[in-house]
């Protein structure tokens, strides 16, 4: 199967990774209402087709926080991508920067930030509080070490959402000889993956936060070690700690009502991601794309607005500029592609958010991406 679009790198996913994975990349938290929200919301908004416009000349490149990115989209924090493919994390992050977008390393990525920045492309660093102050200064300080641009600092997440696939599947929540068995039994049925990953993808540890790390041996266990050690405690103020560390663009996600979007502008943010984790974390909540207009029109003047959540297209990111966003985060996406092909289909799938945004642009006679507004909308 040849793929053509992102629907179709899921399932090559699908066929080629461990069940207990691609459940883990695919599923959304408790009936999954707000994971399908994200896309129908998208889906639902028409554009406004215009013809007979001048648009031999495209300009897609956007300027945000001391960077020139050639689209409008980055490669979104994605967890334990790499159990997706060999040394995944360091995979994606050559693919966005044959691309020149950003790839975001998430806090509990396989490969640690040294890694993934020895790549040559250092990469935007996400931020998950744990309890441990002292380890997460730690991290900070490496992040910056290695030239991270920009911290992205996720808020949505002081509990983990119950994730129904996860338990059914056995990768979280099982003892420890179904657990194993499990596994045992998605290599075996999974040779391609057990050859690229198993074998020559060691060591599979968290690899920035494997130093806290005190308990568990497979990279399944150490969901119950984040679960304790997320810090329910933060708050606004502990943003003031953040910056005292961080001395960069700090860019806040998970974000989904304007009041939290103006309090995050006030606590020092320079960039916010209106995001729901995915659907993966509280699921009823509104799609990111629904959220969006009124974060924008609340605090848009003050900071960079960032978009995650259903985004399957190209046509899907014009939707979001004109609603808003300065550009749109991508994870499912990349990381369906990072399972189905490594690093050249991650490359591959951007070609072709790229190729959809192009002609998403021209067929609404918009020339330019900074210029996207609601009037490529059809609302009528």
């Amino acid at each position: 199967m040849k793929a053509a679009s992102v629907s179709d790198y899921r399932e090559l996913a699908r066929r080629r990774l461990p069940h207990i994975f691609f459940e883990y990349i695919d599923g959304g938290s408790y009936a999954e209402e707000t994971l399908r929200r994200n896309v129908a919301d998208l889906e639902a908004i028409a554009l406004r087709q215009l013809v007979m416009r001048d648009t031999t000349k495209l300009d897609m490149t956007v300027q945000t926080l001391g960077q020139t990115l050639k689209m409008p989209v980055g490669l979104a924090p994605v967890g334990m991508a790499g159990m997706y493919a060999r040394r995944g994390e360091t995979q994606a992050a050559r693919a966005a920067a044959a691309a020149g977008v950003p790839f975001c390393l998430s806090t509990v990525g396989v490969c640690s930030v040294e890694e993934v920045a020895a790549t040559g492309a250092p990469p935007w660093f996400q931020l998950y509080m744990l309890k441990d102050r002292g380890y997460m200064r730690e991290l900070l300080q490496r992040a910056k070490a290695v030239g991270s641009p920009v911290l992205v600092f996720t808020v949505d997440l002081p509990t983990p959402g119950s994730r129904y696939r996860d338990i059914r599947s056995g990768f979280s929540g099982a003892g420890p000889l179904r657990a194993a068995l499990t596994q045992a039994w998605d290599g075996i049925t999974h040779p391609g993956w057990t050859w690229d990953v198993f074998v020559h993808g060691r060591p599979h540890t968290l690899g920035s936060v494997q130093g806290a790390v005190t308990e568990g041996r497979r990279v399944t266990d150490f969901l119950a070690w984040i679960a304790k050690n997320f810090d329910r405690s933060v708050t606004w103020k502990d943003m003031d700690w953040v910056r005292e560390t961080w001395d960069g663009p700090i860019v806040v996600k998970g974000v989904l009502d304007p009041e939290d979007a103006r309090d995050a502008v006030r606590a020092g943010a320079q960039g916010l991601v209106v995001s729901n984790h995915g659907g993966r974390q509280l699921d009823g909540v509104k799609s990111s794309i629904s959220a969006l207009p009124r974060i924008a029109q609340a605090v848009g003047g003050d900071v960079e607005v960032y978009m995650d959540g259903g985004v399957r297209s190209g046509l899907d990111v014009l939707k979001a500029l004109a609603l808003g966003a300065k550009a749109c985060f991508v994870g499912r996406p990349w990381a369906w592609a990072l399972g189905a092909g490594g690093q050249p289909a991650v490359e591959k799938m951007l070609d072709v958010l790229r190729a959809e945004l192009a002609v998403a642009m021209i067929l609404t006679g918009c020339t330019d991406v900074r210029n996207a507004g609601r009037s490529l909308l059809d609302e009528g």
